[in-house]
């Protein structure tokens, strides 16, 4: 297998700038990826954003566009889509980030039932914005194909279509059996899916990018490379930066997901995961003729390290994994993370073998906000004015639309219809203190690749698989 590169084969406009080293997706965006001008010197608004990735420019979008009046700054510590907003898999996804088995016993069938509704809208909600503000973001609803490869992942598929189906969603998730999930893909071991059809595939960067833009384009201002330092809660709340400091009338918004714990208020609020993704060139129509996967659905197995695969629109395979091991005090170390590449391109050869010998194109890595009970919040305190959200585990393309619309409503104080949802107003627990949060999460992580590993080898699961199973569980 040839080296990961980042020389892309059909380049964007903004292929020269250094920014488009941080993946495929920002190397062919649709604009150049020149940064606005920093924040110098002071100001005051009415709501000012800290982070711009999906979750603040979508707050900032839904402010904007039921007060058109507001003044809103969004405070970027790069440019827009930098973090996870244009690195991530692709997949806009229906699902929310607890399973819906956990979502159905922490929250009841009735709100849990009501919750997976609200993320179907807000997997259509992005495609409506998208056709309404001119983004190309190649929205494609595609569908989630989630695969048993192995007779030991078919109990995972079963008990999340029986939540679906006690939850009367057994309809938009359908379990199929291995002759009819091969008929949309050929993996190895394939012993059945679960198919979710209403779920969509984007360019995460173009629509980050084009997020950007409709924000200004409704009066919102956006600043780069401008790094927030502090951040001031109260009667005058504030983001402080090196440059300049700006105030809020109304509010002040942390949008920095896995980035979040590099300030100290926020140490221990959630966990950066890594996820790493290698890159295919495009394949031949032969190759695509022996894989099949004419749909493009977003497909993914039952792995304990998950992973996740997206044809894109120009028919290369991306391949995602979190297997990168979790770094001492939440530090973002992405060159060791990428020692994780040489075993994420065999896995993909061990899916498709057919592919031996493939091209590998582009590898790059990136961090996800974790909570400590795996479940989103978004929360708006009136009396400090601080509002927050985050905590998607991976799902926050689509997830961080619903949060962001229900936060521009508490902000307001404009009824959304999103308010007795599980995900409003929660604060999860605090993660542990290191190193019991190194010991934890790296016990973990190891004993999940000594449990896919024996699978994969048809051995035995580990003696340890219950406990590491119980310490992880939503």
């Amino acid at each position: 297998m040839n080296a990961p590169h980042t020389i892309s084969s059909a380049p964007g406009p903004g292929s020269g700038s250094p920014y488009a080293d941080t993946s495929f997706w920002m190397q062919t965006a649709d604009d150049d990826l020149t940064p606005r001008p920093a924040l110098k010197g002071d100001l005051v608004v009415d709501v000012a954003i800290m982070g711009g990735g999906y979750s603040g420019l979508w707050t900032a979008y839904y402010l904007l566009l039921d007060n058109p009046a507001l003044e809103v700054a969004v405070i970027e510590r790069d440019i827009c889509g930098f973090g996870a907003s244009g690195r991530n898999g692709g997949w806009c996804s229906s699902r929310y980030p607890l399973y819906p088995e956990t979502l159905e016993r922490r929250f009841g069938p009735e709100l849990a039932r009501r919750t997976l509704l609200e993320m179907f809208d807000a997997v259509e909600e992005i495609g409506r914005i998208c056709e309404r503000e001119g983004i190309d973001a190649h929205y494609r609803n595609t569908g989630i194909l989630s695969v048993a490869r192995g007779r030991d992942q078919l109990p995972a598929i079963q008990a999340a279509h029986a939540a679906y189906a006690r939850l009367g969603l057994d309809d938009r998730n359908l379990l199929i059996g291995p002759e009819a999930a091969r008929e949309r893909i050929n993996v190895t071991k394939l012993e059945g899916a679960l198919y979710t059809p209403v779920s969509a595939s984007v360019h995460p960067a173009r629509l980050a990018r084009g997020l950007a833009r409709a924000v200004e384009r409704r009066g919102g201002v956006i600043y780069e490379q401008s790094a927030v330092t502090g951040i001031t809660r109260g009667p005058r709340p504030a983001l402080s930066t090196a440059s300049g400091r700006v105030q809020a009338r109304r509010a002040v918004v942390t949008a920095g997901e896995a980035y979040l714990p590099q300030l100290a208020p926020f140490r221990r609020s959630r966990l950066p995961m890594s996820s790493m993704i290698v890159l295919t060139a495009p394949l031949t129509a032969a190759q695509w003729d022996e894989i099949g996967w004419a749909q493009g659905e977003s497909l993914g197995s039952q792995a304990h390290t998950v992973d996740y695969l997206t044809k894109t629109l120009d028919g290369r395979i991306l391949y995602g994994s979190r297997g990168a091991p979790y770094h001492w005090g939440s530090r973002l170390d992405e060159t060791r993370d990428r020692e994780a590449i040489g075993w994420m391109q065999e896995a993909v050869v061990n899916w498709f073998p057919s592919l031996r010998g493939v091209e590998f194109t582009h590898a790059w890595g990136g961090y996800l906000g974790v909570s400590r009970d795996w479940s989103p919040g978004v929360t708006f305190d009136p009396a400090t004015r601080l509002g927050n959200l985050g905590g998607y585990t991976g799902r926050g393309v689509s997830t961080s639309n619903l949060s962001a619309r229900l936060l521009a409503g508490l902000i307001t104080g404009r009824e959304t219809g999103l308010e007795t949802l599980p995900l409003a107003q929660h604060q999860p627990p605090a993660w542990e203190p290191e190193p019991f949060r190194w010991l934890g999460v790296r016990y973990v992580q190891d004993a999940f690749r000594r449990i896919d590993q024996a699978a994969e080898d048809g051995r035995p699961p580990p003696f340890d698989t219950a406990f590491a199973h119980q310490l992880s569980e939503q």
